[in-house]
């Protein structure tokens, strides 16, 4: 059986794609020099968020995923970043490869959190490999790739924030459920607010003033009137 190994060279943000996305260069090796036909490879890449440390702003930003600090050392487990199929060339020895892998920046995803967290440094990833690869030099045979083909990366925060930057400059970016955002919009509507960034200050303004009557944000979205200090 043929022998396989895999490595990440590097990685770069996609600026032409049409949503965030993140581009590895995989270099394969398939070992004596053997010929490969085709190699059909499927790719599961994973943080591994005990591969490194954190600044106390950092520690902060990564308390909903893994709690205080002092827990650390039992709720740092690995978080599922991508799974991706892939279809390798045909090759004799060695060859490299683009392993293109859409991203998101919606903070609803636990991978998201962690990246969005980060100020610096790098990003500990594992890539896990297997697959089907089709071999051999006078004839023709299918043989699977084992599943402990693994490759360690350590991506730069700045790559993630540099593709980021690219499909959402200077924004965040949220997921709300169809109710909230039609009240969103009724109230936006009622107010007669110019943008969605007004129409936010405008509930934070109702909801954190001190100079009047305390309104209870939830309440102003649907219309109603919150209950007034005594």
């Amino acid at each position: 059986m043929t022998e396989f190994s895999f490595a990440c060279t590097g990685v770069r943000a996609d600026r032409y794609a049409a949503g965030p996305t993140l581009v590895f260069r995989l270099r394969v090796t398939a070992a004596d020099g053997a010929r490969v036909h085709a190699l059909a490879l499927r790719c599961q890449i994973r943080i591994e968020p005990a591969r490194r440390g954190y600044e106390p702003a950092e520690a902060d930003g990564l308390a909903d995923l893994f709690g205080e600090r002092s827990r650390w050392g039992s709720t740092l487990q690995p978080v599922q970043f991508a799974q991706i199929s892939l279809m390798v060339p045909g090759f004799t020895g060695e060859t490299e490869t683009d392993l293109v892998v859409p991203c998101t920046y919606d903070m609803d995803i636990a991978a998201t959190r962690y990246l969005d967290a980060l100020t610096a440094g790098e990003v500990p990833l594992l890539m896990l490999f297997s697959g089907t690869a089709f071999t051999g030099e006078g004839g023709f045979q299918v043989e699977p790739v084992p599943w402990d083909r693994e490759a360690a990366y350590r991506m730069p925060v700045a790559t993630w924030r540099e593709m980021v930057e690219q499909h959402f400059p200077g924004c965040g970016w949220i997921r709300l459920p169809r109710d909230t955002m039609d009240a969103l919009l009724a109230y936006r509507s009622r107010r007669a607010l110019p943008s969605w960034d007004a129409t936010l200050k405008a509930l934070l303004d109702d909801s954190g003033s001190a100079d009047r009557p305390r309104r209870d944000p939830l309440r102003a979205l649907t219309g109603t009137t919150g209950r007034t200090d005594p």
